[in-house]
């Protein structure tokens, strides 16, 4: 049997909007508090797209600096995939508006929609390809607008997302580092509890769809935190065995920004001390395909990772979907 390239991160870089909705300001403008939010989600403040700025000019500049960690060239790479549910466009994919505005001529380019699962998704998609030897590098992306789609009338969700980008370039490492597995799933029977109804082929947008708020995050907030709950724990225990790891050797864990809340509770399944946690979910919100690259791409920044490090990262979204992967730093 043909003996798999080793395929880590070789490169890392992020970006968030200059404009921060805090709490505060929220209080302002829908009846909500910040007590209220910080005791049932843990965010305190959320980062909020210029109106100039579309998700192809966050993820722009997340890719320049992971380009530049790595000490690449936009044309050196082989594959650009950029996981989002917020693309500047039905087509041209945002990839592809990515890849143009970097001038990554020789690059694949496209966009996969698995929501908060979608960066891990991403990177398995990716590690697949340069492993089978079709590839050598990707530029893997999670970028998210979801203040676009997010009704500020609506005090149970507008408290809860923010925008942002988050950038990896991932290649061939030594061997013993890089990604040792991958756990995806879906549950599409829960589809309807997470969901931006309108806009496309099964509900065009019209008058009525727009007067009908259906351009708009629906959450079943109830119903989407018992499955993160329940996935967030089983993915975790699955991804370790294919890893040949226990939970007691995870240095590094990078759940989905989502709620502070969820994260406590698979803290606790895992039995990881708050050190070994990384939470950015109060100065952040849920940043969707955002989520995990920015806390992942803010831990390397810190320093909070070394070499030989096993890092877990797990995620959760609409679809109903879920990711988790396993890395050796």
């Amino acid at each position: 049997m043909k003996q798999l390239r080793p395929v880590g991160i070789i490169g890392t870089g992020k970006y968030v909007p200059e404009k921060i909705l805090t709490n505060s300001d929220l209080e302002k403008i829908v009846d909500t508090n910040d007590e209220w939010i910080v005791s049932r989600t843990g965010i305190r403040e959320r980062h909020i797209a210029a109106p100039h700025e579309a998700t192809s000019d966050l993820a722009y500049e997340a890719a320049l600096k992971a380009l530049e960690s790595a000490g690449m060239t936009a044309d050196e790479l082989d594959l650009i995939i950029i996981a989002t549910v917020t693309p500047d466009s039905a087509f041209p994919s945002t990839a592809c508006i990515l890849q143009d505005k970097l001038g990554a001529r020789g690059a694949a380019a496209f966009d996969l929609s698995a929501a908060c699962s979608g960066f891990v998704y991403s990177l398995a998609t990716a590690v697949g390809f340069i492993q089978n030897g079709m590839y050598n590098n990707a530029l893997i992306i999670g970028a998210d607008t979801l203040s676009r789609i997010t009704d500020y009338t609506d005090r149970n969700t507008c408290v809860l997302f923010g925008d942002g980008a988050g950038a990896v370039v991932i290649g061939e490492v030594p061997e013993g580092r890089g990604f040792q597995s991958f756990d995806l799933g879906a549950e599409g029977s829960g589809g309807h509890l997470l969901k931006l109804e309108a806009g496309g082929s099964r509900l065009p947008a019209s008058q009525q769809t727009v007067e009908d708020k259906k351009h708009f995050i629906y959450m079943n907030g109830r119903e989407v935190f018992k499955f993160a709950v329940r996935v967030m724990g089983s993915a975790t225990e699955r991804v370790l065995t294919k890893a040949g790891l226990a939970k007691e050797d995870v240095d590094l864990f990078v759940p989905h920004q989502a709620n502070i809340r969820i994260i406590q509770s698979a803290m606790q399944r895992l039995e990881l001390p708050p050190e070994k946690c990384v939470i950015n979910v109060d100065r952040y919100a849920n940043t969707s395909a955002a989520s995990i690259p920015l806390a992942l791409v803010e831990a390397a920044e810190e320093g909070r990772m070394k070499e030989g490090d096993a890092v877990l990262m797990v995620g959760f979204g609409g679809g109903l979907t879920w990711g988790a992967s396993v890395l050796i730093w």
